[in-house]
């Protein structure tokens, strides 16, 4: 079987060159993607009550919300099926591979949106099922069909679309947005640029031949460089307010400070000493520390130490 480098790159106007399998339909959800997004909101349905919550809203608002992420990731490749076919990390993707027609796409996209919405509605609550809408159609529709082609700070102005799951999961439980699920929100909101401007530097050239115009092809990589070591160092001070308002006790704290230490090691190390392969490193540490940011303030839930 030929490796991908082998293959042959696959035009804009491609035709579906066989039958679509389930494997197309699954890489259409963007599944690592939507995984973090769904642990995301598990974690806030777990913040969100002292006990367990609900059946309903933990594995309801779990599949509605899934669902959703899932959807949204579909559209993403619909939107952007003339870009990917330009950039070597998506090229593969099952649209521009010719693998799958956009229609069908957009049909599985719609499906999975009207799911969401009936599993949301039915099984959770109108609150979710409203917030979880708006979420897929910021990044689905605002994000990809704009921002991302407006402006460089598109990442940080879509963030926001990004940041919502952990809201909605609480929301799931308590039918209300409560200030703690907005901390939340604002970790993933603020770690949202630094974790994608690493990858922007290492697909910069991607990006240009695109015509997206993310930060370090608009500027440069050494000022994307400089604001990633300044957001991760935002980042860090937004990760200490969980422990400051009492949303959390000292095992948070103490992970907090050596994730957030190691991140802006990593920045530092990318403004002072650049190397090839280290944005991507940055950009896979910056999903690790996510997923173990949350998973500690979660552990610190059932486990609460304080002064």
């Amino acid at each position: 079987m030929p490796t991908e480098t082998e293959l042959p790159l696959a035009s804009p106007l491609q035709p579906v060159t066989r039958t679509a399998t389930w494997r197309d339909y699954y890489e259409l959800g963007k599944p690592r993607v939507v995984l973090l997004i769904v642990f995301t909101a598990v974690v806030g349905m777990l913040l969100a009550t002292p006990a367990l919550p609900p059946f309903n809203a933990l594995v309801f608002g779990t599949l509605g919300i899934g669902l959703a992420a899932s959807a949204a990731a579909a559209i993403n490749h619909v939107l952007d099926r003339r870009f990917d076919i330009q950039m070597s990390r998506t090229r593969f993707r099952p649209i521009p591979s010719g693998h799958l027609s956009e229609r069908r796409a957009l049909a599985y996209a719609c499906t999975l949106a009207v799911l969401s919405v009936v599993v949301l509605v039915g099984l959770v609550n109108w609150l979710t099922a409203i917030l979880t809408f708006c979420s897929l159609i910021g990044y689905a529709i605002i994000y990809t069909l704009w921002l991302k082609h407006a402006t460089p700070q598109n990442i940080v102005i879509g963030g926001a679309a990004g940041a919502a799951p952990p809201v909605l999961g609480w929301v799931a439980v308590t039918n209300h947005v409560d200030p703690y699920s907005l901390l939340l929100f604002l970790i993933i909101f603020t770690w949202t640029p630094p974790h994608f401007w690493a990858l922007a530097i290492a697909r910069r050239d991607e990006y240009a031949k695109a015509g997206i115009p993310m930060l370090p092809v608009v500027y440069s990589v050494e000022f994307t460089r400089l604001h990633i070591l300044l957001y991760t160092i935002l980042l860090v001070l937004v990760t200490m307010l969980p422990y400051l308002t009492g949303m959390s006790g000292l095992i948070y704290l103490a992970g907090a400070v050596l994730l957030g230490g190691a991140f802006i090691y990593y920045a530092l190390a990318l403004l002072t000493r650049p190397t090839e392969l280290l944005p991507m490193k940055t950009f896979g540490f910056s999903i690790t520390y996510l997923a173990v940011l949350f998973t500690v303030l979660l552990v610190d839930h059932y486990v609460m130490i304080r002064f």
